[in-house]
């Protein structure tokens, strides 16, 4: 993990300061950044699930909608 980390920050470094683009491969970070994003999109959609299905959260909401349907223009 410090190998990996050292080489990106030099990486970035050295191109920062050169102005070139840096040589070193990077295929194996791209596919676990997108594991870790999906993980906490997941995660996030599994939190959003319960508070919404809570007893006062959904007897809430279907007040605001019945309010909603309920109102005249």
């Amino acid at each position: 993990m410090y190998k990996a980390v050292w080489a990106r920050m030099c990486a970035l470094v050295c191109r920062t300061m050169t102005g070139a683009r840096a040589t070193r491969d990077d295929r194996g970070m791209v596919t676990s950044e997108y594991a870790m994003g999906i993980v906490a999109a997941v995660a996030f959609a599994v939190v959003l699930y319960k508070v919404v299905t809570s007893g006062a959260v959904s007897a809430e909401l279907q007040a605001i909608v019945k309010r909603a349907l309920d109102a005249k223009a």
